[in-house]
């Protein structure tokens, strides 16, 4: 009998060890039972130990309250088959502090990821329309949020977040704003880099689909400098760089590199 490989078994769901880290493949299974407060499949014991989600694809709604509570979860990955995360779905997991998100994401609902401690940076994709209410309320080291100019935005997204602090809004002391300045809030969120040349390479950075020439013309343009320089919330471009999902395979150093042999080709 051929055994599998490692490659082939992450597409097998289950929960096991994967990489060091105990990891549920979730297919799509109702987890939580919402009118009865039960777990249907895996034990509150069970849930509490999991490392890594990684969202198998075909699944394309990850339901109410699936991977709330969480509390071990650092590590959600998704298919891009995911249109949907309905409210609740990862509330409450402290440790979570990287998401890979769908490129097909649609919908983010309700408090999804409200109470995410951990949670630094989340990057949305062009195909999302709507983020719900308080989608990251109370992710207090949230600092980073990318979000398409479209992007619909509910009230409150993100109140009580380092972000909101790093702005110039009036919050009360733990940074939760008022109803009445949502809306600037949020048209502020999505402007935080503008769109004049000085903030060039922190939008090319930060981009869902960051492209290296791209980002490369600029660094000739502005100098390699231009990565340590800072925005309005104090966020530069290589900070940008490194916590995007979709840039794994853009590193500064092969931008160092190549800017270094063409300055030197110049000069010879």
């Amino acid at each position: 009998m051929r055994v599998q490989t490692e490659e082939w078994r992450q597409f097998i769901p289950g929960v096991r060890m994967y990489k060091g880290k105990k990891t549920c493949f979730y297919n799509g299974e109702i987890l939580w039972d919402e009118d009865h407060g039960e777990y249907l499949v895996y034990s509150k014991e069970e849930q509490l130990s999991w490392d890594v989600v990684i969202v198998l694809p075909g699944v394309e709604v990850i339901c109410e309250v699936t991977f709330a509570d969480c509390e071990k979860l650092e590590t959600v990955v998704m298919a891009d088959t995911v249109r949907r995360i309905e409210g609740h779905a990862f509330s409450n997991c402290d440790s979570l502090t990287y998401v890979k998100l769908s490129r097909n994401l649609e919908y983010i609902g309700i408090e999804a990821f409200c109470e995410c401690s951990s949670l630094i940076s989340i990057f949305i994709p062009p195909s999302c329309r709507e983020i719900a209410h308080f989608a990251f309320t109370a992710c207090t080291k949230l600092i980073i949020l990318s979000v398409p100019q479209h992007t619909q935005l509910g009230d409150k997204v993100i109140a009580w977040t380092k972000l909101i602090k790093a702005s110039s809004f009036e919050t009360n002391a733990i940074g939760v704003y008022d109803d009445s300045i949502s809306e600037n809030v949020n048209e502020w969120i999505k402007n935080i880099n503008g769109d004049d040349d000085q903030y060039a390479l922190h939008r090319a950075c930060s981009s869902f689909n960051p492209l290296s020439e791209i980002i490369y013309e600029i660094v000739k343009r502005q100098g390699l400098i231009a990565f340590k320089k800072k925005n309005e919330i104090g966020i530069t471009p290589l900070q940008y760089l490194e916590a995007n999902p979709f840039a794994k395979d853009i590193d500064q150093s092969s931008f160092v590199k190549r800017y270094i042999l063409e300055m030197m080709g110049e000069a010879v």
